[in-house]
């Protein structure tokens, strides 16, 4: 008993000095980080009087004082975005060297101020490769890991990952903790928004993250694997390792719907990055936020690549010739007034050499008009009995019969000006009119399309996402409506514009401010342009603007005219798209990356894939894997890296009193909950009925609500809740998501996999086979 006393004691010794080592390591990391964020706050404080003393200066000025004014305060705006996105979680993991180098890694670079030596590295910098990618098998000259938990701005606990025990001493190797801050993080309560996970990046998330920037890079992962936060982070790698290059064009991250882009976008502004354009696909188009909806047949159609065809034989139906002359009355109401005739042949030429100048539909209409134009002066001419008639009296003719409304009427309808909205419109709404421009559609997939004209011209609820890829399509086609003296003046604005951005290029180097303002912007602002706006601003208001950089997301649902869109907007091809073709749940979506990229780029375009799983644990995948299955016998379920310890289940609860007993089923998973969020996934059929259903009862929203991801409990379809998670799903009616064509199977997949911690399923019923794994609730 007395030798087993002292070993007790002499273990219960060693672990109490390992306690006190660990709370010394604790306590000296403490100081070291309180002392990084009194750097910062010096620096902020510094940064907030040079922008006041900016602000305080006249307003007047030269416009090259009021343009150094105008950079000083930008510039100054912009470093305390930096600093403030800084203001918690600034440091979150050292790196102990082989060589003795010691390296604290964290969200942005602080240097000593009298030395300059680095007291911080920015998480993207070379530098800090080694906090994500280090591996016992290969350290890349790392002898410790560690991770800084915090709260606000206090370090409340430290996790080493040693790769070299014989380095470290007894003590040191008594206190190692593994991966506490990764799991930390995965078993965390969601908020309604996405949180970055600079702190806990993975390895093989780490070597997407910093890919080349060139070509076109697929991540493809299953669920839970991360896709979305890499994608993010990537972005924001890429704005740091490559600032200059893409200062100029940005970078634009597409998600598959409204809900998603609230649901990420505070991401990128934690990282200190607020010059990406996040937009989902039905808000590429300038000035429009398509928010309507398309039966699955009509999305289907407006999704596939005949469309293009569509549209390019709509346009050219707009040029029409007549079958007989047009008679036209000239100087109507004078003594000269006359009937002339306007040839079929004089049409044809005219038109002949608006196709041969090869300009968009709008742009060759001004060589259509000249033309006929001509025609009809020297007609007028000789109505009025001169054969001879001068070039400057042929020039004030043609003049008046511009503004003549008899000929305007004429060119409308040989040769009309159009939108792209009042073009799908009209086609859409006229029978007649889709059958010329698709022969080759079927009379099932005309009638698909098929709409009535909306009373408004068009708001945001008749404008559907399947819309803006062709709205996009027909822009392309069509041009900009413009008069012959808005083109003439165009061109010679843009000549005088490639003159002075030379010039401004030039200025910006000698100033050595390139990379903080654009020659554009610097253009601006010495004409007395409008106030400064981000390169995402101005992207986000022209439909040509082409990024340097596109990421997409949940890329599967893209259709093929979206693939048209996105390629035109990045002529450089540099892209990442990150999705799982297994999840694909749009009608039109991508069957295969082959098939979506080799049209673009063939053979040059390479794959990563992601296999961990660290959002559903374990019990969850075990569903999901038997879906998965089904989808595809040869795919494998991406690995979790935990358990939630709690089963998934599910209940039966016979028809018709499922809508009845929903509310209560839902207020009761929303107390288990606690701070956690709660999503009610259902087929699309069901949403009206269960808006009706479930109006009284607390704490419950739809996805289309503002609040949507703030609330407790959300219900959602399938669709909109791509790409988000919650700590507890419940799916209702999985047999009718399950039969939902032609992507039933997947979207079922995407609705078991969205959970953190629980999940639940309800149903009226028998319970689909796919779902043999889940425990009964009685």
């Amino acid at each position: 008993m007395a030798l087993g006393f002292e070993g007790a004691a002499g273990a219960k010794d060693e672990q109490s000095e390992a306690a006190g080592y660990r709370h010394r390591e604790l306590e000296q990391e403490r100081e070291y980080v309180s002392a990084l964020y009194r750097r910062l706050d010096q620096l902020a404080d510094r940064e907030s009087e040079r922008r006041q003393r900016v602000q305080l200066q006249e307003a007047g000025g030269t416009h090259q004082s009021r343009f150094d004014r105008d950079v000083s305060e930008e510039k100054s705006s912009r470093r305390l975005s930096q600093l403030s996105a800084a203001n918690y979680g600034l440091c979150f993991g050292r790196l102990d060297m082989v060589d003795g180098d010691r390296r604290y890694v964290g969200r942005l670079s602080l240097f000593d101020e009298e030395d300059h030596e680095p007291l911080l590295i920015d998480w993207r910098a070379p530098a800090a490769e080694g906090f994500y990618r280090a591996t016992p098998a290969a350290p890349a000259g790392v002898l410790r890991r560690r991770q800084l938990r915090t709260r606000e701005r206090d370090v409340i606990a430290i996790d080493d990952e040693v790769f070299d025990l014989d380095a470290l001493n007894d003590d040191q190797r008594e206190s190692l903790n593994g991966e506490a801050a990764l799991f930390a993080a995965l078993t965390a309560s969601r908020t309604g928004r996405m949180r970055d996970i600079v702190a806990t990046i993975q390895a093989e998330q780490d070597r997407v993250i910093r890919a080349d920037l060139s070509g076109i890079l697929v991540v493809q992962g299953g669920p839970g694997t991360g896709k979305t936060v890499v994608a993010l982070h990537r972005a924001a790698y890429l704005l740091y390792t490559f600032r200059e290059r893409l200062s100029k064009r940005g970078v634009l991250v597409v998600g598959p719907n409204p809900t998603f882009v609230r649901y990420i976008d505070e991401v990128l502004p934690s990282l200190g990055e607020n010059d990406v354009l996040l937009s989902s696909v039905g808000q590429l188009y300038p000035g429009l936020n398509a928010v309507g909806s398309d039966p699955a047949a009509t999305a289907a159609v407006k999704g596939s690549l005949q469309m293009a065809e569509v549209l390019a034989n709509a346009v050219k139906n707009l040029k029409r010739v007549p079958e007989a002359p047009l008679r036209i009355t000239v100087n109507r109401g004078t003594i000269h007034e006359d009937v002339v005739e306007l040839g079929v042949a004089v049409c044809e030429r005219a038109r002949a050499a608006a196709l041969e100048s090869g300009q968009p539909h709008n742009h060759a209409r001004r060589v259509f008009q000249k033309e006929i134009i001509t025609r009809l002066a020297r007609l007028t001419a000789e109505s009025l009995g001169s054969r001879a008639v001068g070039h400057e009296d042929l020039a004030d003719i043609a003049t008046e019969l511009r503004a003549d409304p008899d000929v305007r009427a004429a060119l409308h309808q040989l040769w009309p000006v159009l939108t792209p909205q009042q073009l799908l419109i009209e086609l859409f709404s006229s029978p007649d009119r889709l059958a010329a421009a698709a022969p080759d559609l079927s009379e099932e997939k005309r009638a698909a399309l098929w709409r009535a004209a909306p009373e408004d011209g068009g708001g945001e609820r008749y404008w559907t996402p399947s819309d803006v890829p062709l709205l996009d399509e027909a822009a392309e086609l069509l041009g900009d409506v413009q008069t012959a003296e808005e083109i003439r003046r165009a061109r010679a604005a843009a000549a005088e514009h490639r003159a002075e951005l030379a010039y401004a290029e030039q200025a910006l180097e000698e100033m050595g401010i390139k990379g903080l303002l654009s020659s554009e912007q610097l253009l601006e602002q010495y004409h007395g342009g409008p106030e400064f706006m981000s390169t995402a601003e101005r992207a986000a208001k022209d439909r040509s603007w082409a990024f340097g950089h596109i990421i997409v997301d949940e890329a599967q649902e893209l259709s093929p005219m979206a693939w048209r869109v996105l390629m035109r907007r990045c002529p450089s091809r540099s892209m990442t798209i990150v999705g799982d073709i297994a999840q694909t749940g749009a009608v039109a979506g991508t069957a295969s990356w082959h098939e979506a990229l080799d049209r673009y780029v063939p053979g040059r375009w390479r794959q990563e894939q992601l296999t961990i799983n660290y959002r559903t644990p374990s019990e969850i995948m075990a569903v999901a894997a038997d879906v998965l299955r089904a989808i595809d016998p040869d795919l494998t379920a991406p690995r979790a890296v935990r358990a939630s310890g709690t089963e998934p289940w599910s209940l039966r609860v016979e028809a018709p009193d499922l809508a009845a007993a929903l509310p209560g089923i839902i207020e009761k998973e929303a107390d288990r909950v606690g701070d956690g969020r709660l999503a009610i996934i259902v087929p699309t059929a069901l949403l009206a009925e269960l808006r009706t259903v479930l109006a009284e009862t607390e704490q419950v929203v739809f996805a289309d609500e503002p609040s949507a991801l703030d609330a407790v409990a959300v219900v959602l379809t399938v669709e909109q809740s791509k790409g988000l998670e919650f700590d507890s799903v419940l799916v209702v009616e999985p047999g009718r998501i399950l039969a939902d064509p032609p992507n039933g199977t997947k979207n079922l997949y995407v609705a078991v996999t969205r959970a953190t911690q629980r999940l639940g399923v309800i149903h009226s019923g028998e319970l689909p086979e796919l779902l043999r794994a889940l425990s009964p609730s009685s």
